[in-house]
Parts: structure tokens; sequence; C-alpha cells
């Protein structure tokens, strides 16, 4: 199934990323500060009243389209809800991903408590999360083609720290509509997990072409 794309101007994109780029900074707050609190049971009730209350004002309009915005300007998608990068969405670190001459990406970004697994480590299906966005990202040349996984092996080394880390990836190989992609995560202490993975370009966007 061919996706749906609705053009955003770069005027609009602007406007759209001043208004909900700081609504989004502040659920990720409330996000670690609800994990973290130890506030009496009257202050949480306290809270949730205003909680509810923020969640009223925003329900007041909702947007009911599924289709994905394109920047005008660069006709890159805006996945503002995707969990890895969505400048929407309150789950994503957010990853600012980097593109090099060479095709290859790499993004650096904080893991906080809201992604912790065993005490202090970052839980190992954030990890996969994280790596094959990064590699979709390279295989798909900066999201400019439709490229889905096919397949993705993960190999993880050795626990990885809360805090900064850095995801980078690079394509090996292409054959076909395949692409073969591999990336690492890395926290302060070195690599702790490898990925490849296998995107596969659908049969509309072939048809297409």
């Amino acid at each position: 199934m061919e996706f749906a794309f609705d053009v955003i101007s770069a005027e609009d994109y602007a406007r759209e990323r001043a208004s909900y780029e700081p609504l989004t900074d502040a659920l990720r707050t409330l996000i670690d500060v609800g994990i973290h609190t130890a506030v009496d049971d009257a202050t949480v009730q306290e809270a949730l009243g205003h909680l509810e209350a923020a969640t009223r004002l925003l329900q007041q309009q909702e947007r009911v389209s599924t289709s994905t915005l394109r920047h005008a300007d660069t006709g890159r998608p805006l996945a503002w809800a995707n969990p890895a990068v969505g400048l929407r969405n309150a789950i994503a670190p957010p990853m600012i991903i980097e593109h090099e001459p060479d095709g290859s990406c790499w993004s650096e970004f904080t893991l906080g408590p809201a992604y912790e697994g065993p005490p202090g480590w970052v839980h190992g299906g954030i990890c996969a999360l994280l790596l094959d966005h990064i590699l979709g990202e390279v295989a798909s040349e900066g999201l400019s083609l439709p490229k889905f996984t096919g397949t993705i092996s993960v190999k993880y080394l050795r626990g990885t720290h809360l805090g900064q880390v850095r995801a980078e990836a690079f394509v090996e190989r292409s054959e076909g509509f395949k692409t073969f992609a591999k990336g690492y995560l890395r926290d302060s202490e070195g690599v702790t997990v490898e990925a490849e993975g296998v995107f596969i370009m659908p049969a509309w966007a072939r048809d297409a072409g």
C-alpha cells in the first residue's frame, strides 16, 4: 500500500516546530519526573488534576489525517510521530540524524530513565528500535527512498549505560531492490550493540519507478 503525503511549507514547518517542540520537551521531562517523584498522595492527586486539565485543552482540536507530512523545500518526510526521531513524540529521545558525504549517518543523544531496563542500563528493546531506525535511515538515503525492514539481526556485546550514546550506520551493499546496512550503538566505553539489516523497496515503489 502506497503512503499519502501532505506537503508542508518551510514557513508552516518552522511555525509548528516552534509551537510543538517545547510541548514535547515538557512531556519528556514529565515522563522522567513521573518515574522519580516521591511526593505524597495529595500532591499526586493535585498533579493528576492539572494533567487531566491539560489533556482536555489539547483535545479541543485533533488531527484526524494519518498521512505523513513532507517538507516542501527538502522533500523529506516529517515523521513527527516516530518513536525514534519524532518531534511530537515524547517517547522519542529524539535522534537528530546527521548525514555524511560518504552516505553514512550518525546521531548522538541522551537516554534517560524512560529507557531503563535493568537498573542503570538501557532496555535491550530500545537499543534494537534505535538501530532499526538508523539502519533504515541510511538504507533509504535519508528517507528519500521507500525502504522497509526485511530482516534485522542485533548482537548485544554488553549492556548500554543510560546517558549519552551514539548510533551510527552505513550501507554495506545493494542488490536490486535490497539494501544491506550495518550499524552500532556506543556509550562512553565503546560499542555495546551491533546490528545488520536488509531493507527492501516495496512492490508499489518498484512499479512506480
